[in-house]
């Protein structure tokens, strides 16, 4: 007496690809003929079939020079072989309906800088490649991107900041450079001299709400030298934050991709800081465990793209 288990259902009964293989020898009469359709050698039809017949315990064939001709139990499995593969493709039919739904959507959450001057360019080719998915874009800032993925609310997510937030997986897709800007009429619009940290830290800014990774970077780079300042503005939309500043109400610290056009045109000019590291690495991100599929994996791939 033993105390092992039994063998397990998939050990005591042939794999799908040796049902199909039986099926078509009986249907043709002929390994030969079935090793022509399935595109494999005749050895391998006729060692595939033995190992069949080990497996049931039963001899399904008579073989003879002129062919191969079903048993009595070789007709009995052949038939539930049948049904086997007709449930087989019900059940890769209904595969095949879930992946087109789950293909049909996309729910991208993106934090503001990527959404606003990123995101566009990333969608506009997966349009071109994913003609027939719908796209629906949540805009917020890293913790509420954390927030959507984390309650099943977004597909995949694109954030900035310090670290990979709590509850998600990610990988660095860029990396983005913070500057201070100021409007030209601003006292430091015409500064010679690199700000020190210390000064930036004591100095009312414009400033995202905290959450936003641009706001994450600022609090650790000014951390050690007591800042930043109370804000003499908090505003959550980064072309808020723009606007501020170049109708003169104070300097703030932005993306560079935020305001590369603000600067070329002169309406806003960057200032120099010396001694601190403002930049930061942009990440896609997605609930633990569960790495992107289907249109998803699609603009991750997209973004690597991005020169």
């Amino acid at each position: 007496m033993t105390d092992e288990p039994p063998p397990t259902l998939a050990h005591r009964v042939p794999e799908l690809g040796a049902l199909e293989l039986l099926i078509a020898v009986a249907r043709h009469g002929s390994m030969g003929a079935a090793a022509r359709e399935l595109g494999i050698s005749q050895p391998a039809v006729s060692s595939r079939i033995r190992s069949v017949e080990r497996q049931l315990g039963v001899s399904l064939f008579d073989r003879s020079p002129s062919g191969s001709r079903l048993t009595r139990a070789g007709a009995l499995v052949t038939d539930w072989a049948r049904r086997i593969m007709e449930a087989a493709e019900a059940f890769d039919a209904g595969a095949q309906a879930l992946r087109d739904r789950r293909d049909s959507r996309l729910r991208v959450a993106a934090s503001m800088t990527i959404a606003e001057y990123l995101l566009p360019g990333w969608l506009i080719a997966l349009r071109a490649a994913r003609p027939d998915t719908a796209v629906s874009l949540l805009a917020g800032n890293s913790g509420a991107v954390a927030a959507r993925l984390t309650g099943g609310e977004a597909d995949i997510g694109f954030v900035e900041g310090l670290a990979v937030p709590g509850g998600l997986d990610g990988t660095v897709i860029g990396r983005d450079r913070l500057v201070v800007v100021v409007a030209p009429t601003h006292p430091w619009g015409d500064r010679r001299t690199a700000l020190t940290p210390a000064e930036l830290a004591a100095a009312p800014l414009i400033l995202r709400e905290e959450g936003s990774g641009t706001r994450q970077v600022l609090d650790a780079a000014l951390a050690s030298y007591g800042g930043p300042a109370e804000p003499l503005l908090e505003l959550s939309s980064t072309t808020a934050v723009k606007a501020a500043v170049v109708s003169g109400a104070g300097p703030s610290v932005l993306s560079e991709l935020a305001v590369r056009e603000e600067l070329a045109s002169h309406r806003l000019r960057e200032v120099e800081v010396a001694g601190i590291r403002l930049r930061r690495e942009l990440r896609a991100v997605w609930p633990t465990g569960h790495r992107p599929g289907g249109p998803a994996r699609d603009l991750l791939a997209l973004t690597r793209a991005t020169p």
